[in-house]
């Protein structure tokens, strides 16, 4: 297991990469079903630190190893049976998330034992692998061992949470706490150790790959919403439905513009020293996406009349994880190129603008559909703009990283 060539031509995601990944559609699908659950509930604090908790976890084990296969995958047996090791991992956390939601819901503690299990399955997987591949690289051996460390300091914090039965308040304490520790491993191993020989367009793909199976949820809400309308009990097919399946397949298909309009791969590639930053501050936008599918959930309960939110609040659940959507990407473009364009403060603006019409519009008692269009709008702000001029600017920019 030696560290592969950073700088590999037409280096792609390979099949098990893309098996590994389906676990997470469905680990993805379950934390979006219980946001939408207790948001039409009215039980807020329930479903963001529930979410919070779900989506951190999920994120940050796919992450782990879509970085380690960057640097080491050797695609043979063992590699093989360890990841799928790591899929019974993801498994494993999925079932334990409604038991979270439930139990911070009774305000009691969190109740995260199984999930943790999962999680420390995929861990104890992500160690051997670390420990092998320091065992057969001599040149990143310090950086692994690294890793391998951290990883085991953090489990043993996990596991003594899960068994604590701590106070909502102090389990989140912990969670900080633990979440550091998790993030100082990778941060040593890559700055102060030597780092890995991950492949910059390697990588970029993943995160993109992973991108469009959070919007997969997006796609699920859309139909949700629509069934709401063209279902049984309701009106059936008419201009109101139109709408909300063009809002929603609209929203998803002008978020994924968005984000790939970036050559996040040929950014990666020139400014290395900033992968960190990079890789994890895509988190929030990775959960923000599985939330909006969630959001949509929500305005389906709405437009079936079970849910207890108004008109103004639903249409929050899917316009805030937009608004975070969209400033993370101006986000990542800004911290590795170093410049936020003027340009991209129009774009911003435009953006916001939309997103506060759609809250005034259903605070004025606009039908939901017509305020799910101008969320949907949204991402299209950007895509316009790049479409009619981001591109040379993105070229600029790459020149000058040269």
């Amino acid at each position: 297991m030696g560290g592969r060539d950073p700088h590999e031509q037409h280096r792609v995601a390979t099949p098990l990469e893309l098996l590994f990944d389906l676990t997470f559609v469905v680990a993805y699908g379950m934390v979006a079903d219980e946001l939408a659950h207790y948001l039409a509930e009215d039980h807020v604090k329930t479903a963001l630190l529930g979410f919070a908790l779900g989506g951190f976890s999920i994120t940050w084990a796919w992450i782990n190893f879509s970085w380690f296969a960057s640097a080491f995958d050797v695609d043979d047996w063992v590699y093989r049976l360890t990841t799928m090791l790591q899929m019974i991992g993801v498994v494993i956390v999925a079932l334990g998330l409604p038991a979270v939601f439930e139990s911070i819901d009774e305000g009691a503690h969190v109740d995260n034992a199984v999930m943790v299990g999962g999680y420390v399955v995929m861990r104890v997987a992500m160690l051997f692998q670390w420990t092998r591949a320091a065992r057969h690289d001599p040149e990143h051996r310090t950086a692994c061992l690294t890793y391998a460390r951290w990883i085991a300091v953090a489990q043993l914090g996990w596991i003594a949470l899960a068994i604590a039965h701590t106070s909502i308040a102090v389990t989140f304490v912990f969670v900080a706490l633990l979440t550091l520790v998790e993030f100082a491993g990778p941060y040593l191993a890559e700055t102060r150790k030597g780092g890995t020989p991950w492949h910059a367009h390697h990588i970029a793909e993943r995160y993109g790959l992973l991108i469009i199976i959070a919007l997969g949820e997006g796609i699920i809400g859309t139909i949700a919403s629509l069934s709401a309308v063209v279902g049984p009990e309701g009106p059936g097919w008419s201009v109101s439905a139109a709408v909300v399946a063009l809002a929603g397949v609209g929203l998803t298909f002008g978020l994924w513009w968005a984000y790939f309009v970036i050559p996040f791969g040929d950014f990666l590639h020139a400014r290395r020293e900033r992968s960190f930053g990079w890789g994890y501050g895509n988190v929030p936008i990775i959960a923000s996406v599985v939330a909006i599918g969630g959001g949509l959930h929500v305005a389906a309960y709405y437009l079936e009349d079970h849910s207890k939110l108004d008109a103004a609040a639903t249409i929050l659940t899917v316009a805030v994880p937009v608004a975070v959507v969209v400033l993370g990407i101006y986000g990542l473009y800004t911290y590795l190129v170093g410049a936020l364009d003027r340009f991209h403060w129009l774009l911003i603006a435009g953006s916001v603008a939309l997103l506060g019409l759609s809250y005034a519009l259903a605070s004025a008692d606009v039908a939901l559909h017509w305020c799910l269009l101008v969320v949907a709008l949204v991402p299209w702000v950007t895509v316009v703009g790049y479409e009619l001029r981001g591109h040379e600017h993105n070229a600029r920019m790459l020149q000058s990283l040269q």
